[in-house]
């Protein structure tokens, strides 16, 4: 063992009291609840056994003779557990369990309209989920008390026995009954978590949403998880994205498509619509002699790109409805109008029906 002065901090004169406060100083940055690196436990029961050493008199005494017991030269006072040690370099001790446990992840899922999937939009979550306690923050000790270390285990967090078996003697090692492994008791539990050091709460996160996103893509806001047991460190809260189906716009990607009937005649003469986008009411020209399924393009009235904000396009979709119902007057006329084109009434030219676009691109994806 290195200088049981050096260790601690002080000088050799150093009075009882100084030793006290050097220790509860070190015992508080190193203590396993604070620092769970095994390292940095190594070090924390290298002070310790300073410290018992140098606040008992006769045991100071002796180290300060150059007594034997001290500094790894004998077993002297230190007890079963050092010759254990000694014995077995501690390769069996695996440390006493952190209180302090990094928190859980967090999943919540946000419904949002295909204009909002679009623009982005700001939402407030309300969610319920583990929160550090106000009443002990989080070290679930009460009335500003602290865990004191378990006297069956000397803060170890886990006991050891020799028992004789055929290959003679076995040193066993069993988690701390008394500590649950800990290391450390907490005699005073906090009221209001039990010990826990957190609390289930309702709390209200304000998310900003980008435009551009769709189904599927999850936001991760770090921190906003659950927070550990002993006040550990919050876990990451990720919202993943539902975009609902718009009544009559269907995305595919950054393009939309949309479907608009038109009469015969506005198809055959050419003619200017209205159509609602999601950026309002938009003006649409249809050319003369206008096909059945022929397409539009109204450019930038699509999906915004997420990340890079320009848009695509909105592709609408010309429907031709032919009128079922003629009175006899349009019936004439009508076919004066195909004799005056040389068509034949009646041509016996068929053509499968064909789905309509927008009939097919559901079909395709399950819409």
């Amino acid at each position: 063992m290195s200088d049981m002065y050096g260790l601690l901090g002080v000088s050799r004169d150093a009075s009882a009291d100084e030793i006290k406060k050097a220790y509860r100083k070190i015992a508080r940055e190193l203590h396993p609840d604070v620092n769970p690196d095994p390292a940095v436990q190594d070090k924390f029961k290298e002070v310790t056994a300073a410290y018992e050493v140098l606040s008992d008199p006769q045991k100071r005494q002796q180290y300060d003779m150059g007594g034997q017991g001290f500094g790894g030269q004998g077993f002297g006072g230190g007890g079963f557990s050092d010759i254990m040690d000694a014995f077995f370099g501690g390769g069996g001790n695996r440390g006493p369990r952190p209180r302090m446990r990094q928190g859980q992840d967090a999943l919540i899922r946000v419904q949002v309209t295909l204009a909002e999937a679009c623009f982005g939009t700001d939402r407030e979550l309300a969610i319920e989920s583990a929160v550090i306690c106000s009443t002990c923050n989080g070290n679930g000790c009460a009335n500003a008390s602290a865990p004191s270390m378990c006297q069956v285990c000397k803060g170890r967090g886990e006991t050891q026995q020799i028992q004789k078996s055929f290959l003679g003697q076995v040193m066993t090692s069993r988690v701390c009954a008394p500590c649950s492994g800990f290391g450390t008791i907490i005699q005073d539990p906090c009221r209001e978590c039990a010990g826990e050091g957190r609390v289930r709460a309702r709390q209200s996160i304000p998310v900003k949403i980008p435009a551009g996103v769709e189904t599927g893509n999850r936001m991760q806001l770090a921190g906003r998880g659950e927070v550990g047991a002993g006040g550990g460190p919050a876990g990451d809260l990720y919202v993943e994205i539902v975009v609902e189906p718009h009544e009559f716009l269907i995305r595919d990607g950054d393009t939309l498509h949309m479907e608009v009937e038109i009469s015969f005649a506005a198809a055959a003469l050419g003619t200017k619509i209205t159509v609602d986008t999601l950026d309002g009411q938009s003006e649409l020209v249809v050319k003369a002699g206008t096909q059945n399924d022929a397409t539009v393009s109204l450019k930038g009235h699509g999906m915004t790109r997420l990340r890079r904000g320009s848009r695509g396009d909105l592709i609408v979709h010309i429907v031709v409805m032919t009128p079922t119902k003629l009175s006899r007057e349009q019936e004439k006329l009508l076919k004066e109008f195909a004799k005056s084109r040389g068509e034949v009434v009646g041509d016996s030219h068929t053509k499968d029906k064909n789905q309509s676009f927008l009939g097919k691109f559901r079909d395709s994806f399950g819409r």
